[in-house]
C-alpha cells in the first residue's frame, strides 16, 4: 500500500515545512517524491500537519491481571485516537513482569491485540537479578523506589548498587523514598482529607529518591531515566544531568496542582503526587528548555468507582493516553512550547533515550508511524467519547485545539476520523519496537544530531 499525502506541513530540526510524503508499505518511502509519483491513495495535505507517531514510554496498561480497569484492545485504540503509535509498559501487572518468561507472555499477548506498536519494561526485585541481567526484548529495566505492585519495591541499598553495577540495559525509576512516605504517612493517619496525599508524598519524598537514584546512575556510569517528575527541585539536580542522565514529565504535573483537589478530588490523585503551582511552571520551563527532554503519560487508569472511595483507599492513578497529544498542542496554542519542541519531546526524544530504531523522525527510510493531525480543529474532552476502558478522563470538559484525523502504524491506517465519526482497525497492527542499547545515550546521540544539521 502507498499512501502519498500531498502538501502538508513536517516540523523537524531545520524548522517547518511545506512537502509531501509517501508512505510505502511499512516505511516513509520519500519526502516530496517526483511529481509522477503513483499512490494507491492520495491525501490532500493542506492546512495539515504530519507528525512522527507519538512514543509514550510510560503506560499501565493492566493486562493480564487488572483487565477490568484496562486491556491492549482499548488502550490502544485510545493510542490510536490521540496519536500514539508506540507505548513501553510498565511491569506491575498481575503477574508482574520480572522474569523473560513473563515478558515473553506479554509480547506474545500483544501482538495478538495491539493497534499499536509495544514494548515492555523487565521490573525489578530484591532478588531477580540474573533475570535482570539476561534480559532480551526489553528497553529497559524499572525500579520502584518506593511503594509499588507485589515484589516490586527496591529500597535496600544493596539492591540497588548491585543493579545498577550488573546489568546492561537503560535503567528507569519511581523516585520516591519509602522512608519518608511512611513517616509522613503515619503523621496523616485516619486524615480523609485528599489533598493530604500531596502532604504523604511530599517534594522531600521526590528530591531524596532522585538524588539517591542519580547518584547510583553517576557512580556506576549506567543510563538512567528519572520518570515523572514533578517538583522544581528536582529540576535543579537534574540541570547538571551528565551524558548518563534524562527525565520525563506528564501532563498532570503540567495541568494539574494542589489547587484542583477542591475542584477533581481523587481523580488527580496520582503517585508522585500532584504538587503547587509553583512546581507546575517550573516544569514547564524545565521542558520548554529542554532540561527535562520528555513527555510521556503516567497513563494508569482504574474504574471511576475505585477511584471514587474515599481517602486513602481511593488508588493512584489516571488515564491520559488518548489526549496528551492534543494537550500539548494546545499548549502551542497557549504559547507554552513551540510545535518544534512538542515534536521533539514526545517523539524524537524518547525514541532516542530508548534507542528505539527507526521512529521518532519524519525522514525517509523511518517506519511510516504516522499522525495526520488538524491543528484548527477543536474539541471538547468528554468522558463518553473515550476509548480507554475506564471511560473517564480528568480533562472532561476541557477544549482541546489540535488534533489527530487519521493515524498510520508502519503504514497501515489504524484510526480515522471522518464526519465525526471515528474509524479504528479492527486487527492488530502493532509489531514489537526494537531497541539498539549499544547506543550512546540521549545527551551524546543529541549532540551528533545538531553537528549533523
Amino acid at each position: 500500500m502507498r499512501t502519498l499525502i500531498h502538501n502538508a506541513t513536517i516540523f523537524s530540526g531545520q524548522g517547518r515545512r511545506l512537502v509531501s510524503v509517501l508512505l510505502d508499505g511499512a516505511i516513509i518511502g520519500d519526502i516530496d517524491p517526483a511529481g509522477h509519483t503513483q499512490a494507491d491513495e492520495i491525501i490532500d495535505g493542506r492546512g495539515l500537519w504530519v507528525l512522527p507517531g507519538v512514543i509514550d514510554d510510560q503506560v499501565h496498561f493492566r493486562e493480564p491481571g487488572l483487565t477490568h480497569k484496562e486491556d491492549f484492545a482499548h488502550a490502544t485504540r485510545a493510542c490510536a485516537k490521540g496519536g500514539v503509535t508506540t507505548f513501553l509498559e510498565m511491569p506491575n501487572t498481575n503477574p508482574t513482569t520480572t522474569d523473560q518468561i513473563r515478558l515473553l507472555e506479554k509480547l506474545k499477548l500483544a501482538s495478538q491485540k495491539c493497534l499499536v506498536n509495544y514494548g515492555f519494561y523487565i521490573g525489578a526485585t530484591t532478588n531477580n537479578l540474573d533475570e535482570l541481567k539476561s534480559a532480551q526484548r526489553s528497553p529497559g529495566i524499572k525500579i520502584f523506589i518506593g511503594s509499588s505492585t507485589g515484589d516490586l519495591l527496591v529500597d535496600d541499598q544493596d539492591c540497588l548498587e548491585r543493579i545498577f553495577a550488573e546489568t546492561r540495559l537503560p535503567i528507569c525509576a519511581h523516585c520516591e523514598d519509602e522512608t519518608i512516605v511512611r513517616e509522613n504517612a503515619a503523621q496523616f493517619a485516619g486524615s480523609t482529607n485528599i489533598a493530604d496525599h500531596s502532604r504523604v508524598r511530599d517534594h522531600r519524598a521526590a528530591v531524596v529518591a532522585t538524588r539517591r537514584a542519580m547518584d547510583l546512575a553517576r557512580r556506576h556510569r549506567h543510563f538512567f531515566h528519572v520518570v515523572h517528575v514533578s517538583t522544581a527541585d528536582e529540576i535543579e539536580l537534574l540541570r547538571d544531568h551528565s551524558d548518563l542522565i534524562t527525565s520525563e514529565v506528564c501532563p498532570h504535573h503540567l495541568w494539574f496542582n494542589v489547587d484542583d483537589y477542591a475542584r477533581l478530588g481523587s481523580l488527580i490523585k496520582m503517585n508522585p503526587s500532584i504538587k503547587t503551582r509553583a512546581d507546575n511552571e517550573a516544569l514547564w520551563r524545565a521542558l520548554a528548555d529542554g532540561t527535562i527532554p520528555v513527555i510521556a503519560t503516567d497513563h494508569s487508569p482504574h474504574t471511576l468507582a475505585e477511584k471514587q472511595l474515599p481517602f486513602p483507599q481511593c488508588p493512584s492513578g489516571l488515564p491520559a493516553v488518548e489526549n496528551s497529544l492534543s494537550l500539548m498542542l494546545t499548549a502551542v496554542q497557549q504559547g507554552r512550547l513551540s510545535v518544534e519542541q512538542v515534536v521533539h519531546s514526545m517523539c524524537e526524544a524518547p525514541a532516542m533515550v530508548w534507542n528505539i530504531r527507526s521512529k521518532g523522525r519524519i525522514e525517509r527510510g523511518y517506519d511510516a508511524d504516522v499522525v495526520l493531525v488538524d491543528p484548527q480543529q477543536r474539541r471538547t474532552i468528554l468522558d463518553s467519547e473515550q476509548q480507554t476502558k475506564c471511560g473517564w478522563s480528568p480533562w472532561h470538559g476541557t477544549e482541546i485545539i489540535g488534533v489527530p484525523v487519521r493515524t498510520w502504524v508502519r503504514g497501515q491506517t489504524v484510526f480515522r476520523r471522518e464526519n465525526g465519526v471515528d474509524w479504528f482497525a479492527d486487527t492488530a497492527c502493532g509489531s514489537e519496537a526494537q531497541f539498539d542499547i549499544q547506543l550512546g545515550g540521549y545527551w551524546s546521540q543529541l549532540n551528533s544530531l545538531t553537528r549533523c544539521r
